[in-house]
């Protein structure tokens, strides 16, 4: 028979804890009772999600959780989301992530604009494909900040050396252009490419009118994370036949989903902010269980109020996440023998402002699990669990019950 499993998934959730919050961490400091249930009812561990060489993002992360191997099958996060935007790319293309940021003069102010509204970034994205697109350039809007450029050619390459932005804010520009990442001719024409395109970009929306408002202005592009079209494994391929659903609001995570022929699940109102239709991403997690083995639900809030600094929006993103995304799927499917797992897919500490690789805690609950004792869910009681040290697609197979 097989087993079926949820993971709920709060993006950059984890932290390190804190002097003001009596050596606690804002995940620990939080209310989180739906949380607390699944470590209380099942086993607590950690998970490896960012390994060594591979960049310290959300897609090398989710790919982890989901047992995918990044060591071998990472593509770059522009082509990850290209998938999931159904963009088309030929062999040479090379598909970039490409943020719309504020920047002033000097230094990098803000990697999302003050988080863009939908059809602010949607209207200057459409402005610069027609500024500057070309038979070798094309730009395509996402959610918010988070949109795409594509190189079409084989003079292009995907070997360049980058600087992820949410990352880098308040550092000077000048230690944050790209660089070519081995010597061919290819790689130094596409840097040299992209720095010229990047100044004429600046410019235009300098004195573009919707930069004109109160609003932070979408100054500059941030091309970043550049690859060639994906080719990874299934999920049912890998989970001997089962089938897999995934419920995200961002593109990163439903690309993942696309590549791996998992049902991407479309939520109206999911913003990947603390406005995002929390009751509906729970609601269709509770409706794809009944027809799929496997459903990720991935919520982007934590990630973003992480990436701010700012430690009141963080707890209040993990309490909405605890109390709109988690409690009401566990209600719903209460005694329907479903193993349930929670987890972020990396740390994002306050202080840094960035992601680190150390291991996310992890605490697993349902049939296949035996309770261990921990109490509540928490970074720095994990360890100590009985679940143990995890990475690759040991998650994945301890939840549907497959060795």
């Amino acid at each position: 028979m097989n087993q079926k499993a949820i993971i709920f998934l709060g993006d950059g959730m984890a932290d390190d804890p804190l002097p003001e919050l009596g050596g606690r961490t804002p995940l620990e400091a939080a209310s989180t009772p739906a949380m607390d249930s699944i470590a209380r009812r099942g086993a607590s561990g950690t998970f490896l999600t960012l390994p060594e060489g591979l960049p310290t993002s959300s897609d090398v992360a989710n790919m982890s959780v989901l047992g995918f191997d990044p060591e071998r099958n990472y593509p770059g996060r522009g082509p990850i989301e290209a998938a999931s935007q159904r963009i088309d790319l030929a062999p040479d293309d090379v598909a970039w992530r490409c943020n719309l940021v504020t920047a002033d003069d000097e230094y990098l102010r803000d990697y999302s604009a003050g988080h863009i509204a939908n059809d602010r970034a949607a209207a200057l994205m459409a402005a610069l494909q027609r500024e500057f697109g070309s038979d070798k350039v094309s730009f395509h809007s996402g959610v918010s900040y988070r949109n795409l450029l594509v190189l079409r050619g084989r003079e292009f390459s995907a070997k360049i050396d980058y600087h992820k932005p949410d990352s880098s804010q308040d550092m000077a520009l000048r230690d944050l252009q790209l660089t070519p990442a081995d010597g061919s001719p290819e790689a130094k024409h596409t840097v040299e490419f992209l720095r010229d395109l990047e100044e004429r970009a600046a410019r235009f929306l300098a004195a573009h009118p919707l930069n004109r408002g109160p609003e932070p202005p979408a100054n500059r592009i941030w091309p970043w994370s550049p690859g060639h079209k994906p080719s990874m494994k299934l999920f049912s391929d890998r989970y001997e036949g089962r089938r897999g659903a995934i419920i995200s609001a961002v593109d990163v995570i439903k690309g993942l989903g696309r590549c791996t022929g998992m049902e991407v699940i479309e939520v109206p109102g999911a913003t990947g902010f603390l406005d995002s239709n929390f009751a509906g991403k729970a609601a269709a997690a509770v409706k794809a269980i009944a027809e799929f083995d496997f459903v990720y639900l991935h919520v982007e809030a934590t990630d973003e109020c992480s990436h701010l600094g700012d430690l009141a929006l963080k707890t209040k993103a993990i309490e909405i996440f605890d109390s709109q995304v988690v409690a009401p799927v566990l209600r719903a499917l209460d005694g329907k023998g479903i193993n349930f797992a929670v987890l972020p897919d990396h740390p994002v500490p306050i202080r840094l402002r960035a992601h680190t690789r150390t291991p996310v805690p992890v605490a697993a609950a349902g049939p296949s699990f035996t309770p261990d004792g921990i109490e509540v869910f928490s970074e720095q009681l994990a360890p100590r669990g009985g679940f143990g040290f995890h990475r690759g697609d040991e998650l994945v197979r301890a939840l549907l019950g497959l060795k």
